[in-house]
């Protein structure tokens, strides 16, 4: 398939749907205005000046650059703290370090949102028997599921938050892999409140993959102690190669650094290797792009209703993350919506996806990715585990144009075209 192949039919529909979005971009290019104005006030407060592009080798002491957008991710995340790094290989990479600063050997960190997201789960011990996860140095496991509409059950965080054993507390704001609703920072605010009142002293931690610059407020505005992402999501822009970041309490980032590095180095070394002005770049442009693929998304909603399939969340629904999902119901439909979303990328367009046994996944994976860099979740892709109700999770979009062209893709992909 290629861009011209999209059916005539198509183009019809996405008129339709188009029209069905228009409120809700009004509302999506609001909070970019808004996020926008802080991303500039903190590069003006910070002082960034062309000398922080300049990249570092070796141990990479003194890095201007580093250390400057460590204070840009502080204050944007209203935090103590930030640990930005190309270190990071992913995500899970930074939760994880995230994850050893909240509990000790003999303690417990309670996961109030479900199971996390696949990923986690051999990092912290629930699959798997990994060398070096929380289970293996020690570090106990609870876990409190959302209640039967998916929502958080605050009376059963309350009762289990009360065990004099959880020092640690991890909330999932996306959705990950899950028939679930991501959370608003508001509700991630009340689970805060929640928790404090049974545990003032837990060390609450916030997986915030996919949730940046939703809203105009971040999970640390409203309590939470430390958060953590990747810079190929959301923060990066779509300009970042590699990396992630943590934000927090300045003692949590502290520990979070010593597991990136080493104990008695932690954020101290680390050379950027020329890749700073990359990671500025791509924070300036983050409020935008994070426009760009709700954009898509909302479009993706309204082309999905107009094949009547399932879709979360529908065009009218607030939005705290850049997921979108749809149940397709079949292997098959699942393979044929990515085949499209891959057909419509500007990279590796002509590349069949097919299902395999990705690392930390329990099933087996279709990903429809064709990107710049590679595994970048802010450019547009598609991907869900090979398990009913077989569900395809898109995000991403680096612009709105592509983005809508992509789901037009998947559509025509859909119709047989």
């Amino acid at each position: 398939m290629k861009i011209s192949d999209i059916r005539p039919e198509v183009y019809a529909m996405a008129e339709r749907a188009e029209k069905r979005c228009e409120k809700r971009f009004r509302e999506i290019e609001g909070v970019a205005e808004r996020n926008t104005l802080r991303v500039m006030a903190a590069f003006q407060d910070q002082r960034v000046s062309e000398a922080c592009f300049a990249g570092t080798t070796g141990y990479g002491y003194d890095d201007l650059g580093r250390e400057t957008l460590d204070q840009i991710y502080a204050q944007l995340f209203g935090a103590e703290s930030a640990l930005v790094r190309l270190g990071f290989v992913n995500g899970t990479h930074a939760l994880t370090a995230a994850m050893f600063s909240l509990a000790k050997p003999g303690e417990t960190v309670l996961a109030v949102t479900g199971t996390p997201y696949d990923t986690l789960r051999t990092a912290i011990g629930i699959s798997g028997d990994c060398f070096g996860s929380l289970r293996f140095y020690g570090v106990n496991y609870a876990e409190v599921a959302l209640d039967a509409n998916g929502e958080p059950d605050f009376e059963a965080i309350r009762k289990a938050a009360k065990d004099p054993k959880v020092h640690g507390v991890m909330i999932q704001r996306s959705r990950g892999y899950a028939d679930r609703k991501a959370l608003s920072v508001h509700e991630i605010g009340e689970i805060v409140k929640a928790v404090r009142e049974v545990n003032p002293d837990a060390n609450i931690m916030v997986d915030n993959c996919y949730g940046e610059f939703t809203d105009v407020i971040e999970p640390t505005h409203v309590g939470a102690d430390i958060i953590a992402g990747s810079l190929i999501k959301n923060p990066g822009g779509g300009i970042a190669p590699t990396g992630g970041y943590v934000a927090g309490k300045k003692e949590l980032v502290e520990r979070a650094a010593m597991r990136l590095t080493t104990p008695g180095i932690g954020g101290e070394c680390g050379s950027t290797l020329g890749n700073n002005r990359l990671f500025f770049q791509g924070l300036f442009l983050a409020p935008h792009t994070v426009a760009q693929a709700l954009k898509t998304a909302v479009f993706c909603a309204a082309m999905m209703e107009e094949l009547g399939l399932e879709s979360s969340p529908t065009v009218d629904e607030p939005r705290s993350d850049i997921i979108q999902m749809v149940k397709l119901g079949s292997p098959e439909k699942m393979k044929r919506f990515c085949l499209g979303i891959q057909a419509g990328a500007p990279v590796d367009s002509y590349v069949t996806p097919e299902p395999w046994p990705m690392p930390g996944y329990e099933d087996p994976v279709i990903m429809a990715a064709g990107a710049f860099i590679q595994g970048s979740s802010i450019e547009l892709s598609a991907d869900g585990p090979i398990r009913p109700p077989y569900t395809v999770y898109m995000q991403g979009g680096l612009t709105y144009e592509s983005g809508k062209l992509g789901v037009m893709m998947a559509v025509s992909a859909m119709l047989g075209g």
